[in-house]
């Protein structure tokens, strides 16, 4: 290592050392120091007073975090304190039983202070006080805080897959990027080692309590064993003397013990919503103004029975119901303004009795219609207002940018506008002016998704997901985590709008892809292979012909990203036949790589359901007899189709149920037509040719189809 090396580690350590780096291990040090070697009664007085102080800048965190999370390190915390307790506990016994004999001081002034101030000098209430902090601590908040803890690591690691699961839904759906995805994942595992540390820190605090209790009748007796044995003190005066310095030193470590298991049941009883302790409990309990008014009148009527308390009763029972009062005016106010709101809005609409017509009407007043609209009802225009938070816009930029990416054309703009005839909570959209979609949510609240598998019910509003159609709940948001605990997938009300969008625009991507956007991906083919986009267009095809290719591969799921083997592929076919479908069955061959990839994976096997041979030749035949490339020719009998559907949709289940993709694997000439047919029941099966099948896959019949199937 040369010098500047050298140098360098130096000042690395430096600026360790300055940042606190040597804190933690420093104070270890000190710690086994405590226990080993004797402390004069100042420093533990120092000690004592550093313990109580800790304990309560711990509480204090623990109250004002504004989620588990952000104080992390709560655990180590934990039991570097309670080593610091138990170290201060053995260097005040020794002190205790070497010097108890020359009076209360003989441990310091802290434990002189709480042997006689807090407890009057009299030893017996002192052990009532222990007594009864002891049960407070072990019996009630301990063991309710380790409950929890235990109960809540279980449920976070029995949510993890379903969070995971979710986190991969929106990467896929455009709703975040990777940087968020990763964010994301790493906040999941910080969430499940949080929760398992706690757990086992549960353990030290009420192992603490167990030794406190231990530690106290330990230096009792011992004390006045020394006393009367080593000092030759009475019984009585050796019993009071150690016994006051014993329950001294036994209430100022019970102190911070309490406080760190208060801190403990604090944090582990916190919900994981991003909001102060304060903040929660103030909206949450006293967002009721009826639940005041009841208690305070309660409390007036209390304090009216003879023989009560009346001022306090009286009086507190006033202070609640002018607390109601307040709440219930300022709730209604708000209800004021959202109305007037509303009714401005209302108003700033062009009135047909106020509109006159002082022009000739034109081209101008014909507004096109939209490609993709999404109105709202007026109760949803925050979600799609920047200037109040709303994250819709957003999220739909992300799901144009992520289908534009897979399906390798631009997805046309999503026009948004308020419509006054919904729901207020309602939206809808539409793709050409047509309705294809409505649905009703909740901006306020949270939806909670079933996705097949959950442990438990949740209280909330019963619907279903209007992407998918799962069984879902819309909940408070402070109940997400449970939710999530319960093996639930809990989304906010943007994510259901944009996920239920990029769902419709997948189904009818076919439908959104024009000439204009067919013209700019053969600019795209230009700027790498010139020649083959000159020969292509206007060469083979037309920019028309063209377009209907590449409309039919987008409506089989076959994205248009790889533009270059698809102008080969008709290229080398487009001078045999300018038909299609033929043409389509042609592109399909050459992207058959990525499409038995885009269903598989790498995998090498590819599991597959064939047609009855019977079967697959009585449609060979009808399509020869209509004519070469006439699907619409090939016909079957009402009965057999129906047989036909009812035996790919068992197989088709018996797939899903094994977590395997449905794939029909057929002649070409009949693919097509069986693709149309097999997808108004079975939307997710894949339909491939003998010709698609690349040399590096395997293939496997797991299943044969047909009439008598």
């Amino acid at each position: 290592m040369d010098r500047s090396q050298l140098i360098n580690t130096a000042r690395s350590n430096i600026v360790g050392l300055g940042r606190g780096n040597l804190g933690v291990p420093l104070l270890l040090l000190v710690m086994l120091a405590m226990m080993m070697l004797p402390i004069p009664a100042l420093l533990l007085d120092v000690f004592f007073t550093f313990n109580i102080a800790l304990s309560i800048v711990v509480l204090l965190v623990c109250v004002y975090a504004m989620r588990p999370l952000d104080f992390a390190v709560f655990p180590t915390i934990l039991l570097v304190a309670t080593l610091l307790r138990l170290a201060l506990n053995v260097a005040s016994t020794r002190v205790i039983m070497l010097h108890g004999q020359e009076g209360h001081a003989a441990a310091g002034k802290v434990v002189q202070a709480f042997g006689e101030v807090v407890i009057g000098g009299n030893y017996i209430v002192g052990i009532v006080v222990f007594a009864i902090l002891m049960i407070i601590n072990f019996v009630v908040v301990t063991k309710g805080a380790g409950r929890i803890s235990e109960v809540s690591a279980r449920f976070t690691l029995d949510a993890m897959p379903g969070k995971q699961m979710a986190i991969d839904a929106d990467l896929n759906a455009g709703l975040i990027d990777q940087n968020q995805a990763k964010a994301r994942r790493s906040e999941v595992a910080a969430e499940a080692e949080f929760y398992g540390s706690m757990d086992g820190a549960s353990k030290f605090v009420r192992g603490d309590a167990i030794a406190g209790l231990l530690i106290l009748f330990i230096n009792l007796i011992g004390g006045i064993l020394v006393g009367m044995l080593q000092h030759n003190m009475p019984f009585a005066e050796a019993g009071k003397v150690y016994a006051l310095l014993t329950i001294g030193d036994g209430l100022v470590a019970q102190l911070p013990s309490l406080l760190l298991s208060t801190a403990a049941a604090i944090m582990v009883t916190r919900a994981s919503g991003s909001e102060e302790m304060g903040k929660q409990i103030q909206r949450q309990m006293f967002a009721s103004p009826k639940a005041l008014a009841v208690s305070g009148a309660l409390m007036v009527i209390m304090g009216l029975v003879p023989g009560m308390p009346h001022v306090a009763f009286i009086t507190l029972g006033a202070v609640a119901g002018g607390a109601a009062y307040l709440l219930w005016k300022k709730q209604n106010d708000v209800k004021e303004l959202a109305l007037a709101e509303v009714q401005r809005q209302q108003e700033l609409l062009p009135s047909p009795t106020r509109t006159q017509e002082t022009k000739e009407l034109g081209w101008d007043d014909v507004t096109p219609i939209d490609m993709i609209g999404l109105e709202v009802g007026y109760r949803l225009i925050p979600l799609v207002d920047r200037n109040q938070g709303g994250q819709l816009l957003a999220r739909i930029k992300g799901v144009r940018k992520k289908l534009s990416q897979d399906l390798g054309f631009l997805m046309p703009t999503v026009h948004i506008r308020d419509n006054l005839d919904l729901a207020p909570s309602a939206y809808r959209l539409t793709l050409m002016g047509v309705i294809l979609a409505e649905a009703e949510i909740y901006p306020d609240r949270e939806l909670a998704i079933n996705p097949g598998q959950v442990f438990g019910s949740l209280n909330g509003i019963t619907a279903k997901d209007p992407a998918f159609g799962l069984d879902a709940v819309w909940i408070d948001v402070n109940l997400r985590s449970q939710a999530q605990s319960l093996g639930y997938t809990v989304v906010d009300a943007s994510t259901v709008v944009a996920t239920h969008l990029n769902q419709i625009l997948q189904k009818h991507a076919h439908e959104l892809i024009g000439h204009e956007e067919v013209q700019q991906l053969l600019q795209v083919l230009a700027k790498g292979s010139p020649k083959l986009a000159e020969e292509l267009v206007p060469g083979i095809l037309s920019l028309s012909s063209l377009l209907k290719v590449l409309q039919a591969l987008l409506a089989e799921q076959v994205p248009v990203r790889d533009i270059r083997s698809i102008a080969e592929a008709i290229a080398n076919n487009g001078h045999r036949s300018q038909d299609t479908a033929a043409l389509v069955q042609a592109v399909r061959v050459g992207l058959s790589r990525a499409i038995v990839q885009s269903i598989v994976g790498i995998e090498s096997e590819l599991p597959v359901i064939t047609l009855e041979p019977r079967l697959e030749q009585i449609l060979l035949n009808s399509l020869q007899k209509a004519g070469q490339g006439q699907e619409e020719g090939v016909l079957l009998e009402p009965s057999m189709a129906e047989k036909l559907q009812r035996s790919l949709i068992d197989a088709a289940q018996r797939q899903e149920m094994q977590g395997q993709p449905v794939i029909l694997l057929v002649a070409g000439p009949v693919r097509a037509m069986l693709s149309r047919f097999g997808r108004l029941a079975i939307p997710n099966l894949h339909v491939l040719a003998y010709q698609e099948i690349p040399d590096n896959k395997q293939v496997t019949i797991v299943a044969t189809v047909g009439p008598n199937g």
